[in-house]
């Protein structure tokens, strides 16, 4: 039987795995910043209330995560509330040797740091350094790629081709021979990449500000 105990600590692990706090996430999400607090998880008369399915499926919506991730986060009460997730420069990443050809990391160059329990065991963290980025992201930010989550229209995403190349780009559009992405920074560009030229592609789920 689902308990509300096991619904809000869900929904505690999903603020966790986007890098927030409940009453981040409800932000995130359009809702009133208290909704997901302690003390709205009760009445007045101190009997267990649920959470709305509108602010459920608004806060899904806002960190990209199905319903089907949202049931593991329910029925794994052995999750852990943080993980290692390993590190390295994105001037490094290009460098060979930091991964497989799956886009997984490898070798020994990676650093490890703690960082709130995501699904994807094979996520990874990539700093960025100089202000080549900027506005998006500036020097001293790291973000945090998970291989395993789905891409889609306008996420930002790690690029490496087959030249070697670690970038960081925005999806705009993508076909079984194409794609389409924008370069992220104070001008962004319109590229396209041949998708045979593309040796994966993942999509950035979040960053520090």
């Amino acid at each position: 039987m689902l308990t509300h105990t096991q619904v809000w600590t869900a929904i505690d692990r999903l603020a966790a795995r986007a890098g927030l706090s409940p009453s981040g996430l409800a932000r995130k999400a359009g809702l009133d910043p208290t909704t997901f607090n302690r003390s709205k998880r009760t009445t007045p008369q101190g009997r267990s209330r649920w959470p709305s399915t509108e602010s459920l499926a608004k806060s899904l919506a806002a960190t990209g995560t199905s319903m089907e991730t949202f049931v593991q986060l329910i029925d794994d009460p052995a999750r852990p509330t943080s993980q290692g997730v390993p590190l390295t420069g994105l001037a490094q990443a290009g460098n060979g040797g930091y991964f497989d050809d799956a886009g997984l990391p490898v070798g020994n160059e990676w650093v490890e740091v703690a960082f709130p329990a995501i699904a994807d065991e094979n996520a990874y963290a990539l700093s960025i350094h100089g202000d080549s980025l900027e506005p998006v992201y500036r020097d001293g930010c790291v973000i945090v790629v998970a291989p395993a989550a789905p891409v889609r229209k306008g996420d930002r995403v790690v690029v490496r081709t087959k030249d070697g190349a670690v970038t960081l780009k925005e999806l705009k559009r993508r076909t079984p021979k194409v794609i389409e992405v924008r370069s992220i920074g104070a001008s962004p560009k319109d590229h396209t990449l041949l998708a045979r030229d593309v040796i994966w592609m993942a999509r950035i789920l979040w960053a520090s500000q």
